[in-house]
């Protein structure tokens, strides 16, 4: 049995429309979708019980948009298998549950309940540091999340030689025929001393040399096993989260592997995670790095 394609829905535009992105997805991996409605909805509602239904105003609620969400998608990909369920249960551990058994997990970037100027959703956040699949936030603008671009990019770090995100990346660019830009963001550090023989002369091509040789060692291995995929290389001076956001306006998905730390408050996402997902301007994939 193949794995599915999980997204969250709430009754909020956005997780409509990551309900949109992730039917396409499933169309193209060929894969079913699931359609997951998770809430911690009152039990003792009695007034609130719908007219002669005998169930709380909550979960008739949450039927609603689940039906609401099923024949959106159905409308949209006919061909692709969906099943919906309603969970009473908190949303996230939910959502972590489901995602054991998934290819991936899909959430859009703002929910229904979430306070107003938060740029990402509690829910998306909190399911992106935790989750062991693949999380995809929908959010940016119409373009990036209707794939118009035709380009998917990869941000790597000194982890990702032989990473999930890597394989992950080229697997969507082989699918979607799109090119692949794969960005090595680097700095000079800000107190250098430049007495060491390969920083002589000119510091900053060192240092680019250096990410250069990154890339050449990332890429080396996953494009031997998807030879038909067009790679744009790239390495740019600059903090890696500033250089993602300010290309991903011209990504249909910006892909990033999770540098996950642990903390008095839990498991945290790394900084340029943590800021690609409230920011992008495309939709972004956390792929948890193995151990």
């Amino acid at each position: 049995m193949q794995s599915p394609l999980v997204v969250g829905v709430d009754g909020s535009e956005s997780s409509f429309e990551a309900a949109d992105w992730a039917a396409d997805e499933a169309r193209r991996h060929g894969l079913p979708l699931r359609i997951v409605y998770a809430s911690l909805w009152p039990l003792d509602e009695g007034a609130a019980l719908a007219a002669g239904l005998g169930r709380p105003g909550g979960q008739v609620f949450a039927e609603n948009i689940v039906r609401t969400t099923v024949g959106r998608v159905r409308h949209r990909t006919p061909d692709v298998e969906v099943t919906a369920e309603v969970l009473r249960e908190d949303t996230v551990p939910a959502l972590l549950r489901e995602g054991r058994h998934a290819l991936a997990l899909v959430t859009g970037s703002r929910g229904r309940g979430d306070i107003a100027g938060l740029l990402l959703g509690s829910v998306g956040l909190a399911v992106a540091a935790k989750a062991h699949c693949p999380v995809i936030v929908v959010r940016g603008d119409e373009a990036g999340r209707a794939g118009t671009h035709q380009r998917i990019m990869l941000g790597v770090g000194q982890a990702d030689v032989d990473s999930e995100a890597v394989r992950f990346a080229f697997r969507e660019a082989e699918l979607r025929g799109c090119t692949l830009e794969v960005v090595r963001a680097w700095r000079r550090p800000a107190h250098e001393s430049t007495d060491h023989p390969l920083l002589a002369g000119d510091p900053a091509h060192y240092h680019e040399a250096q990410a250069s040789a990154l890339l050449d060692k990332v890429l080396k291995t996953a494009m031997s096993d998807h030879p038909d995929v067009r790679v744009k290389r790239a390495t740019v001076e600059g903090p890696a989260r500033k250089v993602l956001l300010a290309r991903s306006a011209a990504a249909d998905l910006l892909v990033v592997g999770a540098r996950r730390r642990h903390s008095e408050f839990g498991l945290q996402l790394g900084r340029v995670a943590h800021t690609v997902l409230h920011h992008a301007s495309c939709p972004v994939a956390v792929v948890p790095r193995t151990a």
